[in-house]
């Protein structure tokens, strides 16, 4: 990758600041019981955990309007959660790290998403998912896009970070999208298999490999050759009315193209601890650089930079802003 230096790095970080992100798709609760395992059950062959802390983190869609705050932005989270225990704990949680829950609606007949990890010794022993994944109601979903719409005038991007849990409709999708195109608002996509091919007219799409390979029904993996990863890459460009397009590719690195430029960006060796939310902080990373006009190169190697550093960490954690520049510093500056 071509050197960059300090001053452009700090430049461009320092860009982040203040902006106002709209974070749409669907938020959840991340719970934490931790523990320690001496022995095992005497009523079934499975480990006794002895929990010892519980906590609660910002997980989803929300994990992403996180990972925006601690690089400086101003994120709005837009989703839906219900009336119970759970969503007054989302809400608190949210509070707590200064992000704005305005675009948030309630459904009373939905359960807040939670995914509670139980973890013994560090290991993850068991996690238990509670959720309803079915499409929200088409009037909860008016309710939703009024209040995204409420929002627009002020707000730089637009991040969808789609985790499948039912937030996310075709109407909904294609409603903001037109919308934002409208206003010039930049579009980023996380995007999941359900809804892939309704994100046409995003300014930055970033697949894994493996919801690349499906939603174009391809035979690609990670052992296939770069060059028909390529070929996919520019495929859904030019199909889906695409700017950009990341494709992130485990320990490959991740593969970056706006049609006729293309980089791949190695992975970057880590003491891989923990990979929950990694996509979170790429494209939050990803999207925000895209906003500063850094080069494709850069948007690429800062992301994957990022999402290798969260990994590190046990359990869903944001990237810190001066980490990352001060890893970056090391890495790119000549």
């Amino acid at each position: 990758m071509n050197n960059i230096s300090n001053t452009e790095l700090e430049n461009l970080f320092n860009q982040f600041e203040g902006k106002h992100v709209l974070v749409i798709g669907d938020v959840m609760l991340d719970s934490y019981w931790w523990g320690k395992v001496d022995r095992i059950s005497p009523e079934a062959p499975v480990p006794i955990v002895h929990v010892t802390k519980k906590e609660f983190r910002l997980g989803g869609a929300a994990n992403v309007a996180l990972n925006l705050k601690t690089l400086g932005a101003a994120p709005i989270i837009c989703s839906a959660i219900g009336q119970d225990a759970e969503a007054d704990v989302f809400l608190t949680e949210a509070s707590k790290q200064n992000i704005s829950t305005s675009g948030v609606i309630h459904i009373p007949s939905r359960p807040t998403t939670v995914k509670t990890r139980v973890l013994g010794q560090k290991n993850q022993m068991l996690r238990i998912d509670t959720e309803d994944d079915s499409l929200i109601e088409d009037e909860d979903s008016d309710k939703l896009f009024e209040l995204i719409i409420s929002h627009m005038d002020d707000a730089a991007l637009i991040i969808f970070e789609d985790y499948d849990k039912g937030v996310l409709s075709e109407a909904l999708i294609t409603d903001i999208i037109f919308e934002a195109n409208h206003r010039n608002i930049p579009i980023a996509v996380d995007p999941k298999k359900r809804n892939f091919h309704f994100y046409s007219g995003a300014t930055l799409f970033k697949p894994n490999l493996r919801e690349l390979a499906e939603g174009l029904k391809l035979d690609i993996n990670n052992h296939s050759p770069i060059g028909e990863i390529q070929d996919a890459a520019n495929q859904l460009i030019h199909s889906m009315h695409l700017k950009y397009v990341m494709v992130t590719l485990s320990e490959r690195g991740v593969y970056i193209t706006n049609g006729t430029e293309g980089h791949l960006l190695p992975a970057h060796i880590r003491s891989i601890s923990d990979v929950s939310g990694a996509g979170d902080t790429v494209i939050s990373v990803a999207a925000l650089a895209m906003l500063t006009g850094a080069s494709l190169e850069i948007v690429a190697a800062l992301a994957n930079l990022a999402g290798g550093l969260v990994c590190e960490k046990a359990g869903v954690v944001p990237i810190q802003k001066q980490e990352l520049l001060a890893e970056a510093e090391k890495e790119f500056v000549g």
